[in-house]
């Protein structure tokens, strides 16, 4: 992908797409597309937070079940508070205008929960927010993730694997409601061997989920998985297929390159957009 792709999707902009009807137009398709990946980038953020606090919890520091230099996935500006009752624990994170690794500013609080027993075969881990936004953008709604560790096709060595149930309403500052059920199945496929080194941790994502839109629902399939390197801030390869009024279209996120820019294509058109900030 490169600045040439751009500037041969804006010229296509006015032409392509022919085949759809007004409401189905390039613009307000490639437009929703771009909120479409901009609540996947909150799923990540949400699920990567929750996956750090289960870690902390189950291995905490000083345990002795790690060794390797602490390397904290959450800002200095975030603080955690813990408790205990009876079997189940609960890690308050409140986050005050604070900037993530990858750029993205979080603004209230996620209240994140489990059972002690971290010897089970399986852990459900609840979540849930409370006057939390991201990127100035409300997030509402509480669900769970369901977290194993066992091989799969993409990784005969077992690893983590996470379903996270999702039913979240996202609230944009232009006052644009959406929201999202479904499930996205995380993959730890690198770097979970060092428990509190984020930086090596590489994941792939799969899923499906429906998100209702002002206009109508739209259906979002993983068909090839995503591929999440914490050293980047964007997905930097995989494919998911939306579907729109019957149309058809995929959201191409490259080879492995670590960039914002994605493919689009429907009715047999591209366009090269830019996602996030």
């Amino acid at each position: 992908m490169n600045s040439k792709k751009i500037i041969l999707g804006t010229i296509l902009s006015l032409a392509i797409f022919t085949g759809c009807s007004k409401d189905d137009s390039e613009s307000s398709f490639v437009s929703e597309a771009k909120v479409n990946a901009t609540i996947d980038g909150v799923n990540e953020d949400v699920f990567k937070i929750i996956d750090d606090q289960f870690n902390e919890q189950a291995n905490p520091i000083g345990s002795g079940k790690s060794t390797e230099v602490v390397n904290p996935y959450l800002p200095s500006c975030a603080t955690v508070t813990t408790t205990v009752t009876g079997s189940t624990w609960t890690r308050t994170v409140v986050f005050d205008n604070c900037t993530l690794q990858n750029g993205n500013v979080l603004d209230g609080t996620i209240i994140v929960s489990g059972s002690t027993n971290f010897d089970t075969p399986s852990q459900t881990i609840n979540y849930s927010f409370v006057n939390f936004h991201h990127n100035n953008i409300l997030i509402e709604g509480n669900r769970t993730v369901v977290r194993t560790i066992q091989s799969t096709e993409a990784l005969s060595t077992p690893h983590p694997v996470a379903n996270m149930d999702i039913d979240m309403t996202a609230t944009f500052p232009n006052g644009n409601v959406y929201h999202r059920v479904g499930n996205r199945i995380r993959e730890m496929i690198e770097g979970f061997q060092t428990i509190h080194v984020w930086a090596d941790n590489v994941f792939l994502v799969t899923g499906n989920w429906t998100t209702t839109f002002p206009q109508g629902t739209r259906n979002t399939t993983v068909t090839t998985p995503l591929r999440v390197e914490m050293t980047c801030p964007h997905i930097v390869s995989g494919v998911l297929t939306i579907v729109r009024n019957g149309v058809t279209a995929t959201l191409d996120f490259g080879n492995g390159e670590c960039d914002n820019e994605a493919t689009f294509t429907a009715n047999g058109n591209t366009v090269t957009i830019i996602l996030g900030n």
